[in-house]
């Protein structure tokens, strides 16, 4: 009997995540679309993630663990993922974060409607134990290159691909911020970005220190993305980043 390649691949690095991972696993699990590999790429973890992946996997064949020996940083995780992905379509869910049960459905069936290459939906933060902090991210109805650089509203865990039109990518290898810069160069290319405005993903965020600590983080990198990767003269780089900074504020605050 021939195996069929499964159509959507889901994208997902972890590093010692033994905490997050089986809830992040249930998740896809419980999705109402069943047609999906989850490829799970192992970042040199030190905890007891190695052995919940195994255990994943014996349990649902779907499941694809891999294991780097050294920890080498969530671009070339991903990017080992996507290398061996098999589907057409791929969606990234990161280890800490989860899906609702008809996230892959609603926007399989949203791509297909439209013909869309890359789309993304709304999402929810929840804390750090998994509770709702009832703050909803909503998404705009398309996004552009330089709607992209004045507002980083694409959440990595709603995103999903059309490899079909898009042809395979990679990730830049950059510690950090390698979704934005991949969905940059994505749009660089004449692609635009359509938003499915439905909350169907959780993002898991830390203590109010820490996320105030990670949003300086990300502004730091937000800028490297703008003058290294994409190579932004200064004065517009300063203008794009004052866009995102007030777009980030209105974000956290509203």
């Amino acid at each position: 009997m021939v195996q069929m390649d499964p159509e959507v691949s889901v994208i997902t690095p972890a590093w010692n995540a033994e905490k997050t991972i089986e809830e992040v696993i249930s998740s896809v699990r419980a999705q109402t679309f069943a047609n999906w590999e989850m490829v799970i790429v192992d970042d040199g973890s030190s905890d007891g993630t190695q052995e919940k992946l195994v255990a994943a996997m014996l349990a649902d064949e779907r499941i694809h663990p891999v294991f780097l020996s050294e920890n080498s940083g969530a671009a070339a995780a991903r990017n080992k993922a996507l290398y061996l992905a098999r589907g057409r379509y791929v969606a990234f869910l990161d280890s800490d974060d989860r899906w609702k049960p008809d996230k892959l459905a609603k926007q399989l069936a949203f791509m297909k409607k439209h013909q869309y290459a890359f789309t993304f939906t709304g999402y929810e933060y929840m804390d750090a134990s998994g509770r709702p902090l009832n703050k909803i991210i909503h998404a705009p109805q398309r996004v552009t290159y330089h709607d992209l650089l004045k507002n980083t509203i694409v959440g990595c865990l709603t995103v999903m691909i059309d490899r079909n039109q898009t042809g395979r990518f990679q990730m830049p290898d950059l510690r950090s911020r390698q979704d934005l810069a991949t969905w940059l160069k994505l749009l660089k290319q004449g692609f635009t970005a359509y938003g499915l405005d439905e909350n169907l993903s959780a993002y898991r965020v830390g203590s109010r220190n820490a996320l105030s600590g990670n949003k300086w983080k990300a502004a730091k990198k937000t800028w490297f993305v703008f003058r290294r990767v994409e190579g932004l003269p200064l004065p517009e780089a300063c203008w794009y980043f004052c866009h995102y900074a007030a777009n980030a504020a209105i974000k956290r605050f509203s």
